[in-house]
């Protein structure tokens, strides 16, 4: 495991993802991390937001676990239907950011928790949803598994992740702003650049819709379905678990 460098020290993770040098690059953005990410989106983070609130389609009763929740903008629209919801993220640095901001949140819970080892019980949640996380785990395959085991059967998995248009000419527009814009622009608003260099990486790195959808199915989920958001930059995958 690599230690986590010092507070003054930018961390960068790289695409091996060894998961504590990326817990402790977003103990490192997390104050700056919803701004930074609404500039760089150019304000689309708030769709996507509002996108994947309602496919999750949070009801009054219902226990929801909102994984890779950082500090927490997902999980507070999602606590906003009256839903309980559970924040879980790998960053101590985010909870405790998501903890300040939102702690007088009823019904919203912050837990520090490794997607790849959930520290729930079997078949605890009615919903299960991870917003641009789920690329930033070493062992994606596992979180999805993990994800299947906390979810009721018959609950609803809904993923929002950075994803590839389908449009060659667009796809190239898209990689010329996250090669040559979207590095300038951080250096400007992000606390650590170099984060964001390891975001871009990992979002070319990633899978395409297709590929996703089948790891989905691989891990046990049915029903697996995605729609494309700002023209594919952005996938939305949704499933079920199984009934018993």
């Amino acid at each position: 495991m690599a230690s986590h460098p010092s507070d003054h020290e930018p961390n960068r993770a790289d695409l091996h993802k060894d998961p504590s040098r990326v817990s402790g690059m977003f103990d490192q953005v997390a104050p700056g991390y919803d701004r930074t990410n609404t500039v760089l989106s150019m304000g689309n983070d708030r769709f996507w937001r509002a996108a994947t609130t309602r496919a999750v389609n949070p009801r009054p009763g219902q226990r929801i676990l909102d994984l890779a929740a950082g500090t927490g903008a997902s999980s507070v629209a999602l606590a906003g239907r009256g839903a309980t919801v559970v924040a879980a993220d790998f960053s101590p640095g985010m909870i405790a950011e998501g903890r300040r901001r939102h702690s007088g949140i009823p019904h919203l819970s912050f837990v520090q928790a490794d997607a790849t080892d959930l520290p729930f019980g079997d078949d605890e949640f009615d919903a299960v949803t991870m917003s641009f996380g789920l690329r930033n785990v070493n062992e994606p395959k596992k979180a999805l598994s993990e994800l299947l085991r906390v979810t009721k059967p018959g609950g609803r998995l809904v993923v929002c992740e950075f994803s590839h248009p389908p449009s060659k000419a667009f796809n190239g527009l898209y990689r010329f702003y996250n090669d040559r814009v979207l590095p300038v622009v951080a250096k400007t608003v992000s606390s650590n650049a170099e984060a964001y260099d390891y975001l871009n990486e990992s979002i070319r790195d990633w899978p395409d819709q297709r590929t996703l959808s089948a790891w989905i199915r691989q891990a046990g989920w049915t029903d697996v379905a995605h729609r494309n958001l700002s023209m594919g930059i952005v996938a939305l995958h949704r499933a079920t678990k199984p009934q018993a």
